[in-house]
């Protein structure tokens, strides 16, 4: 399978007379691009407000992150979700890079939301504070979901999507800036010299925790609750088939934007035939029944196994109850003889000093870090909001509380509400430092 990103580096943002891309700058056509956005009936209010880094602006509630792309070749964007199910992974896409587009509720917020700033203290909390970011800031009539905690965002979300695709569509025809392939040859089918270095798998644990349709993760359009563990090529993930979902406190979310851009398969990616071999992905999921927990990492450790994988890297969505998937799923891959490395945040507490996973066992040695849900992070006021501050402390955005929004518009908060600030695909840029 063979995916080409076919990349223009996008440096500025503007609204003009028609939707275009040339020498950095992408030009917007608003009302045409508003036009796409209100193509879903339920959406009653929508505008498009940008933000670039640097920017003495503040976002929030933030639902979702999308990097506009189009397809050239082989596919189609947002397989089994906005478009037909095709297979996902092969022929060119054509990418704006250095753009997203933020999927912003004008008023309501909830659990999953989250804040972005673009300066300040704040923009360092966060990548999405260094892209030149479309805003959609937009409301529906989901009067069924304005005052609910646990929101699906449906009609946002969708609406995200087609306008991150109409912008996209903008670079069909020209000649990108950059192409990256991306290869890998069929597990069985690799040369000597490969096959002899240490083998790795990926597994992502897509967040599932929701019995009822519409909150969790998509795989091609299918609700992640409802998978078994499945062995995927990483073209498919870097091509648009997994969907963000909308349930988890925002800071452990991954967005639609960090699956295409998932930097752990890049990054093995770039080591296999070099240091390893790199067999490709296991798209897992977390649950919240133990039963369903256990059969996950039994399949996880079975596939790993038939693969012949010497080592594996297990990414988690997420924190507390699946914090048990997560352990599970090592711990059983480490009985099938597979060496494993834990990428997740930790839950410990304001101080630190809580322990960092629900559950813990012996055999996860190896665990990277990328950060404590928990810590307090002060912001000052900032000129500019962009959708509505109060919905930190009024809807139940998981690292907000009443009171948290001062009379002055400055901040205190848990990590827990910055806008996918953990980066647990790697996406990110934190470090750890032992005192």
């Amino acid at each position: 399978m063979k995916l080409e990103h076919g990349n223009f580096f996008v440096k500025e943002i503007v609204f003009g007379p028609k939707t275009s891309y040339a020498n950095g700058v992408l030009t917007i056509n608003k009302e045409e691009a508003l036009q796409v956005v209100r193509e879903d009936e339920h959406i009653t209010e929508a505008d498009l407000v940008l933000a670039r880094p640097g920017d003495q602006v503040r976002i929030v509630p933030v639902k979702e992150a999308i990097e506009p792309r189009c397809k050239v070749s082989g596919g189609v964007m947002f397989p089994g979700v906005t478009h037909e199910l095709v297979m996902a992974g092969s022929g060119r896409t054509h990418v704006l890079k250095g753009s997203c587009v933020l999927v912003v509720g004008k008023h309501w917020g909830g659990f999953q939301d989250g804040l972005i700033d673009m300066s300040g203290p704040g923009a360092k909390h966060t990548i999405y504070s260094q892209l030149n970011n479309i805003c959609l800031v937009a409301d529906t009539d989901e009067e069924f979901e304005k005052r609910e905690q646990q929101k699906k965002n449906h009609a946002l979300r969708w609406a995200g999507m087609r306008l991150a695709e109409y912008i996209g569509k903008c670079v069909a025809d020209q000649e990108p800036e950059e192409i990256i392939t991306y290869e890998l040859e069929p597990v069985t089918k690799r040369s000597a010299e490969v096959q002899k270095l240490p083998s790795v798998v990926y597994v992502l644990q897509l967040q599932s925790q929701m019995e009822e349709n519409g909150y969790n993760a998509l795989v091609y359009g299918w609700d992640s609750n409802h998978m078994l563990p499945t062995f995927m090529h990483p073209n498919e993930i870097l091509d648009g088939a997994i969907i963000s979902g909308s349930f988890m406190p925002c800071s452990s979310k991954m967005s639609t934007y960090e699956h295409v851009n998932n930097e752990t398969i890049k990054r093995l990616y770039k080591e296999h035939g070099k240091t390893l071999n790199f067999l490709g992905v296991i798209m897992s999921n977390l649950n919240v029944n133990l039963e369903e927990k256990t059969r996950s990492a039994l399949f996880v450790r079975q596939l790993a196994t038939t693969l012949g994988a010497d080592g594996a890297i297990v990414a988690e969505e997420g924190y507390g109850n699946p914090d048990a998937d997560f352990i599970q799923c090592i711990v059983e891959l480490e009985n099938g003889g597979v060496k494993t490395v834990g990428i997740t945040n930790e839950c410990t507490g304001r101080d630190g000093r809580s322990q960092p996973l629900v559950a813990l066992d012996e055999k996860a040695d190896a665990i990277v870090s990328t950060g404590n849900v928990s810590e307090i992070i002060e912001l000052p006021p900032m000129p500019t909001v962009i959708g509505e501050l109060e919905a930190l402390a009024r809807d139940g955005l998981a690292g907000g509380w009443e009171g948290c929004v001062k009379e002055d518009g400055s901040v205190i908060m848990e990590n827990n509400a910055m806008f996918c600030s953990d980066g647990n695909t790697g996406l990110y840029y934190k470090i750890c430092v032992e005192y």
